[in-house]
């Protein structure tokens, strides 16, 4: 009985410890914070929320209109349209910050 705990008490520590420190949590992470830093201006960047410029689509629905593929594309070489008459900004992402941010992307979109 008492190897029994001791073997339960171990698998439930361990399982903690992934779940609090996958790789991919990070990654989404990075992805959000990304997109905080350089979208949150015009687009809603969370799961909820209305975007700032009402031209710019939220994050969350952002695949119904660009699959990832394109967005991973037009990231990579800079995007250039706007929303509603506004400007985009110019961003210069790394592949790694692509990779983030379309990863966090992909983790809030609605179906």
């Amino acid at each position: 009985m008492r190897y029994a705990l001791v073997v339960i008490a171990a698998v439930l520590a361990v399982s903690a410890a992934f779940a609090l420190d996958k790789p991919q949590d990070k990654q989404i992470e990075r992805g959000r914070a990304i997109a905080n830093a350089n979208c949150s201006r015009c687009h809603a960047t969370g799961a909820q929320g209305k975007s700032a410029n009402p031209a710019s689509p939220p994050f969350r629905t952002l695949t119904k209109k660009y699959p990832l593929e394109n967005l991973e594309e037009a990231l990579a070489e800079g995007i250039v349209v706007g929303h509603g008459g506004l400007d985009m900004p110019r961003f210069e992402f790394s592949p790694a910050q692509i990779e983030a941010l379309l990863d966090y992307i992909a983790s809030i979109q609605r179906k």
